[in-house]
């Protein structure tokens, strides 16, 4: 099954305006200047290896130049936990496939578009290290190896290798909010110093939530930082969405994300439940953990709304196995200033 990584990678780059701004960020200035962008279109990639679509999302786009001629895009997302040396070899395989299926789409074609494959590396602080062109994978004389170059396949991908990026350099990326945001979380979101650089990011998030589907949008972003980041990361975007709907009179929208989020609770605490029940009762199990579950979502309220919380407060919350009660705290963790507001009695 795709991870955190793919899905968010995938969510944010399959949408054509999204992936216009990742793609001219990284293809020559030359090359990007000719491509017609408003033309640019997400195709099927189905006809991509199978056995590959387990560990990378793969995204094919197409479009025109500005004097007309088609151009496929393959923009692939990389999120593997170590460099591979074989990625041209593999690319040159993605080339071929999605040429031969171009061929018997146009049999007629005197010509083969130009197909550019991109890689979006965000793993090892290292960086990108392994061979770009096709020629270096393979083992030539040293004497004259020019001359043998030109007599091996030839093919060079590109790299937007994050991890060489600077954070104020990816946080000026041109393109939707979504963007620059989507580029930092998968750069920092593992980062113990996430937390802090969240706070940087509070324009971005502000244009965010100010933009089309930006609650949908927002939604993934929290999802994403839920499963990656540390807790410390967590909280601190809560606090800074927080702040920032304050601001611009958008509680509504942040309370929305949150209601959704404590959907996705429900459904994990509904699977601790059952695992607990094989021993206890399915019953009780289930019940116990959807009240687990969401204590635990009202003491992260808490946390990021910076609501000091006693060990005895704590222990009460946690202990508490009433579902309405806790979705009464959560509800009034969302607003409260003080934890009296939040459990106070009616």
């Amino acid at each position: 099954m795709p991870g955190p990584h793919d899905l968010f990678a995938r969510y944010t780059f399959s949408h054509p305006e999204r992936a216009a701004a990742e793609l001219r960020a990284v293809l020559p200035p030359e090359v990007a200047a000719r491509v017609d962008w408003s033309t640019l279109q997400h195709e099927s990639g189905t006809v991509v290896d199978p056995k590959l679509r387990e560990s990378q999302s793969d995204l094919l786009f197409s479009a025109r130049l500005h004097c007309g001629q088609p151009v496929l895009l393959y923009f692939l997302l990389e999120h593997q936990s170590s460099v591979d040396r074989w990625m041209a070899f593999r690319m040159l395989r993605y080339v071929v496939r999605q040429l031969e299926h171009w061929l018997q789409r146009h049999p007629d074609s005197e010509a083969l578009p130009v197909v550019i494959p991109v890689v979006l590396y965000h793993g090892p602080e290292s960086g990108w290290t392994a061979p770009r062109r096709m020629e270096e994978l393979f083992h030539l004389p040293k004497e004259g190896a020019e001359r043998w170059q030109v007599l091996v396949p030839r093919l060079e991908y590109l790299v937007d290798d994050l991890t060489a990026e600077r954070e104020e350099v990816l946080r000026a990326r041109a393109g939707p909010p979504l963007v620059p945001l989507a580029l930092l979380l998968l750069r920092f979101g593992r980062s113990e110093h996430v937390a802090v650089l969240l706070d940087r990011w509070r324009p971005l998030l502000a244009e965010l939530l100010d933009s089309p589907q930006g609650v949908e949008q927002l939604h993934a972003v929290v999802h994403y930082l839920f499963y990656v980041g540390r807790d410390a990361a967590y909280e601190a975007l809560w606090r800074v969405l927080n702040s920032v709907a304050s601001e611009h009179s958008k509680e509504e929208q942040v309370r929305t994300i949150a209601e959704m989020l404590m959907e996705k609770g429900h459904a994990r605490g509904l699977v601790e439940g059952l695992d607990k029940g094989r021993a206890e009762g399915r019953a009780e199990g289930r019940a116990e953990g959807q009240a687990l579950e969401r204590a635990h979502s009202v003491l992260k309220i808490l946390a990021a709304r910076g609501i000091p919380v006693l060990d005895a407060d704590r222990q009460r919350i946690l202990s508490c196995t009433d579902l309405d009660t806790l979705d009464q705290w959560f509800d009034r963790a969302l607003k409260a200033t003080t934890l009296s507001e939040v459990m106070l009695s009616g």
